[in-house]
Parts: structure tokens; sequence; C-alpha cells
């Protein structure tokens, strides 16, 4: 999870996501919504990809890029989770009659 943090850490990365959510896309297309080099550009979805956030698939003489939501799911799953909103969070709470969940409301309470 820590390389798909990096990867989205950078705004044009985000951005290249943003535009394969839409469709998927070449290099070249995603190039076209940048004022950068083409190399850098790969090196973009070069990151992307070692951080499973996108594939890559030859078709003919092109490669096309996709978004894989495999890792942003879990990354949102761990935000939830983080957030107590998750499904695995309701889980780890005490239960109702639990002292500890007792002691947390006795607390509260004065």
């Amino acid at each position: 999870m820590n390389e798909s943090f990096k990867a989205l850490a950078d705004p044009t990365r985000r951005q290249i996501i943003r535009l394969l959510r839409e469709k998927d896309r070449t290099a070249g297309e995603i190039a076209d919504y940048f004022q950068m080099t083409k190399p850098s550009i790969s090196h973009h979805l070069s990151a992307l990809k070692h951080a499973g956030l996108v594939q890559d698939e030859r078709k003919g003489q092109f490669i096309v890029y996709s978004l894989d939501t495999t890792v942003l799911e879990e990354v949102l799953g761990w935000f939830l989770e983080l957030t107590g909103t998750g499904k695995s969070s309701e889980a780890k709470l005490p239960a109702a009659g639990d002292p500890v969940r007792k002691l947390q409301s006795d607390k509260e309470e004065l």
C-alpha cells in the first residue's frame, strides 16, 4: 500500500487516474492533456503501474493503459476503516455490555 500512497501523492498521477477513469488511453492520448515530455508521462505511468493502480495491454503497435481499481478499493477500505465507517471497523467495536465500552461511557458522563 505504501507504493500506492507514494504514487497518489503526485498531482500529475492523480490527474492521469482521472483520465483513465473516463476511458482507457494510450500514453500519447494521456500526454495530450499535459505540457510535459512523453518520457515524463511514461515515467508517471510506470510509477502508477508499479503501484498497481494502472494496467497496460499491447494492442498492435500501441500500449493501452487502463485503471485498476483493486488497489484503490483497498486504499479506500483502509481509509473507511480508519474513520470508523468501514465494515471491518464495526466488527472491532466493543459490544454494548463490554466492560471497556462501559468504562468509556462512564467517562463521557463525567
